[in-house]
């Protein structure tokens, strides 16, 4: 920790990378149906470069943990970003769905390298109390990807060819690696350690099934075998794997992590934050779109001022959690982001477009204030050793929170949908009376949310009084 780092550069080689994977993980979704036909592929099979995004990040992620231990900060970042570059092209090249498809893995993988990486420089480079600063400014990337990507591909999609989603991404890749080359350290101490081969295959089971079963859910139907099956599958893996971690003397991922009280907290929390973010983020486009009858550009305006003012007080944010600690921030955060979800619940197909505006700028900034401070105190609670793993372990969560999210909030509205078209009601009006019922189960874990940060306190304050 004595060693000067030059901060701004290292942050913003990994954070540019990373906001090209979470701008990439979103932006393609509104192109799935131009594609399907380009292609000639149907929608379950196009579904697939959501679904093979989702499922790479799940697989992949629990290994950054041990790889970080075994490889160099320089190493991962290059093979990330190598893996990211080339995954664009070959995407923006794709003669076929087949390349499109490897090279939306590719991307994938990329993006759970930078992730857990990203993390693990600011908790090494960073003091303690300028951490939340730091990931501050990682919140807004993990925010802002997601939220503009539908946004920037609707703009593309109307002027440019669907090509053009990844070749303005090239541009930011390139200038993540060259600042890279210069600025980014070695920050982690390597150790000589095996892979244990069994617990990457139980890992990759376990995580996957469970991504893959939710992530398929909603074109198979949760009645489905393969639905049922991967998620048994999958929870039968994780139980597995964590059995045999708990036995190593060098486990793939070191689950005693979870004996640190605020640590558990926090990754609650983090689940419950990223299943509604993410599912939010699919369903609220719909309603405006299929409920009040949107154009997706016009859907992508409307939602760009509650992402912008993110950006702008993400790093104000950060500040106020170094400065007055977590309870300060995070639990007016959850407040926002439960009067959001009160204010979601009561819109119908007569609502306001400026309600919209104000609605989403509100939970945005509840969002922004819980989700990097709870990621900063949550690492906080742990010992430096356990940094790696417990990176690892929350980032893994909240993929499958974000997978979860999505196929369970979805298969709802589909359901009330439905049920409110057999009674004779307009498409608007179904899909009103969804969303609504959908934002309701979005309000319910966000006052669960608000009660479990009462409970968040500073590590140091645990110890003294431990």
């Amino acid at each position: 920790m004595n060693k000067t780092y030059k901060t701004g550069p290292i942050m913003m080689a990994l954070l540019v990378a990373g906001f090209v994977g979470l701008f990439s993980e979103t932006a393609l979704n509104i192109a799935l149906g131009d594609l399907g036909k380009i292609f000639e592929v149907g929608p379950t099979t196009v579904q697939w470069l959501a679904t093979g995004y989702f499922l790479t990040l799940g697989i992949l992620i629990p290994v950054t943990g041990i790889l970080m231990q075994k490889f160099t900060t320089r190493q991962m970042f290059f093979t990330s970003i190598t893996l990211t570059l080339i995954g664009t092209i070959l995407a923006a090249l794709s003669p076929s769905f087949a390349f499109l498809l490897a090279g939306r893995i590719l991307q994938a993988a990329g993006l759970a390298i930078n992730l857990p990486l990203t993390q693990n420089v600011i908790f090494t480079i960073f003091p303690p109390n300028k951490r939340g600063a730091a990931m501050g400014i990682m919140g807004l990337v993990m925010l802002a990807g997601p939220a503009l990507g539908p946004t920037i591909a609707g703009l593309i999609l109307d002027t440019l060819s669907w090509e053009w989603i990844f070749w303005v991404q090239v541009p930011f890749v390139l200038l993540s690696l060259i600042i890279g080359i210069f600025y980014v350290p070695n920050v982690n101490e390597v150790r000589k350690i095996s892979l244990d081969i069994l617990s990457v295959i139980l890992s990759t089971i376990g995580f996957g099934g469970i991504v893959y079963g939710f992530s398929v859910s909603g074109d198979n139907g949760w009645t489905s075998p393969v639905v049922i099956g991967s998620i048994i599958i999958g929870l039968v893996g994780v139980i597995l794997f964590s059995m045999r971690q708990m036995k190593m003397e060098q486990p793939m991922m070191n689950l005693r992590a979870f004996k640190y009280p605020l640590f558990v907290l926090g990754v609650f929390m983090s689940f419950i934050t990223f299943f509604n973010m993410l599912s939010l983020l699919v369903v609220l486009p719909m309603f405006m779109q299929l409920g009040l009858l949107m154009a997706a550009f016009a859907t992508g305006l409307v939602l760009l001022p509650g992402s912008l003012l993110n950006c702008i007080f993400a790093p104000l944010i950060g500040k106020m959690f170094d400065k007055y600690g977590p309870k300060a921030v995070i639990t007016p955060g959850t407040i926002l982001v439960v009067i959001g979800y009160a204010l979601y619940v009561t819109m119908g197909t007569d609502t306001a477009t400026w309600m919209i505006v104000v609605t989403h700028i509100i939970w945005m900034l509840g969002v922004g204030m819980v989700l990097a401070s709870t990621q900063t105190n949550t690492l906080n609670s742990l010992p430096r050793e356990y940094y790696p793993d417990g990176i690892a372990l929350t980032q893994t969560v909240q993929q499958v929170a974000g997978a979860m999210g999505i196929a369970i909030i979805v298969a709802l509205l589909s359901a009330k949908q439905e049920s409110s078209l057999a009674l004779g009601n307009e498409l608007t009006e179904a899909t009103a009376s969804g969303s609504s019922f959908v934002f309701m189960v979005g309000l319910a874990l966000a006052i669960v949310n608000f009660i479990l940060s009462l409970f968040m306190k500073k590590p140091g304050e645990v110890e003294l009084k431990a």
